[in-house]
């Protein structure tokens, strides 16, 4: 997990050419402006949800990973708490969903890391990263958040041969 401003991201996470377009949208100067719903940015390899809610408070926080896409999240407006928990520690309580990319579970709170995040602010969750958003900073909140999901391996490079060295 990397946390961050959205001004310092390009020194923080690796700059792959999708994450780079993945961040570009997110300096997109409309963005505050744009549709609550998803955004195609690079086919189905880097996509955006744009998304407005309000925060809650949870005495079990709702975990949840993906294996397929790593989330890169920027609070645009307003402020929230996101858990965290290294996603092979959660105990799974509804199995992973391949077509949605999503598992869900629980944890001891005493082992989540809780994460305060503000307008400006950009999280990135891999992989092995279980994360809980939506939680209440405090009070409930208005948020607007950009999701942006960038494919673990590209389609090209699973369409390339493996590289296997001659003897």
């Amino acid at each position: 997990m990397i946390v961050t401003d959205l001004r310092s991201i390009d020194h923080q996470a690796s700059m792959t050419p999708v994450i780079k377009k993945a961040i570009e949208f997110l300096r997109r100067p409309d963005i505050l402006n744009m549709a609550d719903g998803r955004v195609e940015i690079e086919g189905g390899q880097v996509f955006a949800n744009i998304q407005r809610y309000e925060t809650v408070i949870a005495d079990v926080p709702k975990i949840e990973y993906h294996k397929k896409y790593v989330d890169i999240q920027y609070v645009a407006s307003g402020e929230e708490v996101i858990g965290w928990a290294p996603a092979d520690e959660v105990t799974v309580t509804e199995a992973y969903d391949a077509d949605k990319d999503i598992c869900f579970g629980t944890i001891l709170k005493d082992k989540l890391t809780l994460v305060y995040m503000h307008a400006g602010q950009v999280a990135v969750f891999y992989p092995e990263d279980g994360h809980a958003p939506r939680l209440a900073a405090g009070a409930p909140s208005h948020v607007l958040k950009i999701v942006v999901k960038v494919a673990v391996v590209s389609e090209v490079a699973q369409k390339q041969p493996s590289f296997v060295p001659h003897p």
